[in-house]
Formats: C-alpha cells, structure tokens, sequence
C-alpha cells in the first residue's frame, strides 16, 4: 500500500505591515492545527497590547547583535529602525522531531530565508485594497501620519513581490475565519505531494 511521505516542512507567513499577520495567526493557533509556531526576535519596544514571548521575543540592540555574531539567527532584517531575525535552534528543533514550522517573517527576509531553504512554502497575506490596509494601521494607532505614509508606500512596493511567493492569502475585513482556512487548504495540499522537499539546516 502506497504511503506518503510525511517529512516536516517549513511554512513561511508574510505580507505588508497592518495586513493581519499576527491576528490570522492567533487564530489559526487557537485552532489547535499541527503546526510549530517560532516566534520572532525584535528590538522594536513592545506595544500595550503585545506578550513579551508570545507576539515577539522583545530583546536588546546589544543582545540582537550578540546573535548575529554567534550565528543563532536563521535570517534576520532591519524594518522601519528595528530589527527582526527568527531564531535558528527552535525551528531546527522543531523540524527534527518532525514537527510542521509556521515562520512570520517580513517580506524581504522571505528572499534571505528562500535562499538557506528553496524548500520552505511562502504565503504572502494580501489586503483587499490600499484603502483597507489605511484603515487597518489607523485603527492600531501606533503610528504618525509620516509614519503611515510611509508604511503604506512600502506596502505598494512590497505588494510587487507577490511573484515570488508560492501561495497567496486574502484577508478580507472581518473574514479573518476564511484567510485561516485557506491557510490550512495550503498547509494539507503540500502535505499531499508526492515528493515534499526534504529540508535541511
């Protein structure tokens, strides 16, 4: 009887900043899906409403460098004056024991984790529109009016990358239950290939 493989992979998360990165994934992991979740290092101060460990491992500039030069970061990127970098051991963890590894990580840092694991699956979460994106980061108020200017003028940019993503995401206002699904739907139908990529650290 034919058996499929069941190797572990790597599931990469992104999009454009206020798109719904961290929502989508609460969610999917208030679901309880198989899956490893590695949460992200970052210098950035934390918001009031963000869990130290939970959203971010908030850390020193000092203590992020210190990473960097002990090459503990699977890919890291400077975004808007702060750093973000995925920690290398968990995810190598997680995968040896088998375990599926979801990854939220900014779009260029996409490109740097591509290029250490062609294998690893991208999806990129997409806004329904620029003008649902604004409204979005203006009800997090966390940012200046320069600030979102620039964010969504990045987003415009960021948006030209979608090419280079293997799946893409809607996350609609108030569907939030929907872009999950079809996070899942992609999740199973890599899981149904006949030869997965075997991934190595």
């Amino acid at each position: 009887m034919f058996k499929p493989p069941t190797r572990p992979m790597l599931f990469i998360l992104s999009g454009p900043s206020g798109v719904g990165k961290d929502a989508v994934l609460a969610r999917l992991k208030a679901s309880d899906y198989p899956l490893k979740f590695v949460t992200t290092v970052t210098t950035r101060p934390r918001r009031v409403n963000e869990k130290n460990d939970v959203d971010y491992h908030f850390i020193s500039a000092e203590k992020f460098q210190e990473m960097i030069d002990n090459n503990e970061l699977l890919e890291w990127a400077e975004v808007y004056g702060n750093r973000y970098g995925v920690p290398k051991e968990p995810v190598k963890q997680a995968l040896g024991r088998g375990h599926n590894v979801m990854l939220k990580v900014d779009i260029q840092g996409v490109a740097n984790i591509k290029k250490i694991v062609p294998q690893a699956v991208s999806i990129f979460l997409m806004p329904s529109s620029i003008g649902e994106l604004e409204k979005r980061l203006k009800h997090r108020h966390t940012e200046s009016a320069f600030d979102m200017s620039r964010r969504l003028n990045i987003a415009e940019s960021e948006m030209k990358e979608l090419p280079n993503f293997s799946y893409v995401v809607l996350n609609r206002e108030g569907e939030i239950d929907r872009a999950v699904a079809d996070i899942k739907a992609i999740i199973t139908a890599e899981k149904c290939r006949v030869a997965p990529g075997q991934i190595t650290l």
